[in-house]
This record gives C-alpha cells, structure tokens and sequence, in this order.
C-alpha cells in the first residue's frame, strides 16, 4: 500500500470516527473539570434531560433532511402536540383519547407541510418556516397572549404522570419511548422500500421521479411522520412538567438541525442517518450538562456548543477533503 493509499484511508476514517473521537474527548474533559459530572445521578440526569426529548426531534429533523429537506416546525409540533394534549387531559377525556389528540396534532402540523411542499411545490426551508411563524401566532391566540396552561396536581391522572415519571424494568418510560422511536425509524430507513425511497430523494430526486415511483407521496408521508414524531416530544414533555408553555418547543429545533448535521459525519457518504444524530444528540447533551456544572454562564454555553458544531463539522470536512486527494 503506498503512502498516499494508507493517507487517504486513515483521513477517512478520522472523517467518519472523528464524532466518537469528540464524544471521547468532551466525555474525558469534562469528567476532569466537574466533579459530580461522573456521578450515577448525573449521568442518568443527561439521559433523561437533556437526551430524551432532543433525540426523539432530532429524528425528526433526520427524516426530514434525508428527504432532501428540513423542518422547520417541528418546534411547532411539539408545541401544538402539547396543547392539545393538555387541553384534553383538562376536560377529562382518558389519558388514550389524550394521547390521541396529542399525536393527531403534531400529525397536522406535518399534513400541513405535506400541502405545501408536495401539492403546491414551496421548497421545504420555506415551507416549514411558515409553519413555524403561523403555529407561533395561532399559540398566542389560542392563549391569550402565550399564557401557561397549567394542569392542577390533583387533577393530573395516574397513568399521565407515569408517562412522564414512570419506569419499566428500571428504565425511565421516556428514555424507553425514545429507544423505540430511535430503533423503528433506523429499521424504516435501512430496511424498508420506503425508507430506501426517502433516502433516494434526499440523493437524486431527479432520478426517483423518472424512475416511475411516487415521489410526492413519499415526500409527504415523510414530513406527516416527522409531525408525528416531534408530537411525542411534545406529549413527553408535558406529561414532565404538567404545563404546556407556549413555542416551547422551538427551544428544541437549533440543536436538533445541529445534531442532524453533526451526525452526517458518522456517514461515509455524509448523509443524515439515525446512528449519527443520535451520536451528535448525546455529545450535545454531555456538553450542555458538562457547561452547566462549570458554572458557565447560559449565555457562554450557547457560544460553547456552537464551537463544538462547527469543530466537529470542520474536522470531518478537512479529512473527507483530504480523503478524496
């Protein structure tokens, strides 16, 4: 093998390992710099907190750029799925019914995307943002200017707080939930037509449309399902924190679009895939409770985190380019 053969393979693998390099060296600094971050509580707390819920938008996030797009509004699913959620808890419908009408609210939120990109041909950044201003301006009206709804503590049913709280087998119910979510859109992805279809899109859109297969519908379903997914965000989130807090939910989406992105580096194509984001979703979480127990202020963590986005996807480019060489 010559030397600029093993060159081009050993920069490759830096290009695709460089995450769990990152994931390595962050784990290893901060276990260093904070005393209490390797603590069983606090490890659990990173999982729980700051994993979960991000993991289960991120995955949405990845369905739709693998798609050859981006979602904008998952922030607004999440928010619509938690309204709805707590509005029907609140007239004292079963947690089923609840969950339902959560779940169908996230659902369209995606429809409603589905119309835009699919039927009226809107690109999906343009789309999405839409949604995103539209759902943010229907939340202030429907709460009179971005009021809290809260639910009573003695009026929060036992199965609701079990969804938020609970454990099966000692594993937390919405690090479970997330698990399967994680496990089910992997297998929809590598395994199925339709996910082989989504992936195609998102590489040569062209060639799927010529091809004879229905590439409108496939769009859409992708984005009806990202709504989905991002409403189990939303109904988790409530059921933690028995509140529904109006555009909450866009707190999840810049660290959802930089997970996904992050993740493309786990590719040896650089496309989105579930592994990847999941690995860019815990090296953000690590990094968010490692600034947290430094004492950084919120501010210095944001400028932290942006930092780490842009070194991770800096140093896969940098080796991919020079992998190519």
């Amino acid at each position: 093998m010559s030397a600029s053969t093993f060159a081009g393979q050993y920069a490759a693998g830096l290009a695709r390992y460089g995450l769990i390099l990152a994931l390595v060296v962050v784990f290893s600094i901060f276990s260093a710099a904070a005393p209490t971050f390797l603590t069983l509580g606090n490890l659990q707390s990173i999982l729980v907190n700051n994993f979960t819920l991000l993991a289960i938008v991120s995955i949405a996030m990845t369905l739709a750029v693998s798609a050859g797009g981006i979602d904008l509004s998952v922030g607004t699913a999440v928010d619509f799925a938690s309204f709805a959620f707590v509005s029907l808890v609140l007239t004292g419908e079963p947690i089923t019914v609840a969950l339902l009408g959560g779940l169908t609210a996230g659902a369209v939120v995606g429809a409603f995307n589905a119309i835009l990109i699919s039927a009226i041909g809107v690109s999906p950044f343009l789309a999405t943002l839409g949604t995103l201003f539209i759902g943010r301006s229907i939340q202030q009206l429907l709460t009179n200017g971005g009021n809290p709804v809260y639910l009573p503590p003695a009026g929060v049913p036992e199965a609701f707080r079990f969804l938020g709280h609970g454990f099966i087998a000692g594993v937390p119910v919405p690090l479970l939930i997330a698990a399967l979510i994680i496990a089910g859109i992997s297998v929809l992805l590598s395994r199925t037509r339709f996910g082989r279809v989504v992936l195609s899109i998102g590489i040569q859109p062209s060639v799927v449309r010529y091809s004879g297969v229905g590439l409108r519908p496939h769009v859409a379903a992708t984005f009806i399902l990202a709504g989905i997914i991002a409403a189990v965000a939303g109904i988790i989130l409530t059921a933690t924190v028995t509140v529904y807090i109006p555009s909450s939910g866009n707190a999840f989406l810049l660290n959802a679009i930089g997970a996904t992105f992050i993740g493309t580096t786990f590719s040896p194509l650089g496309r989105p895939n579930v592994g990847g984001t999941v690995l860019g979703v815990l090296l953000l979480s690590i990094v968010a409770n490692g600034l947290l127990l430094s004492g950084l202020n919120f501010y210095w963590q944001q400028v932290g985190t942006g930092t780490l986005i842009f070194a991770v996807l800096a140093f896969s480019f940098i080796n991919r380019k020079a992998a190519d060489a």
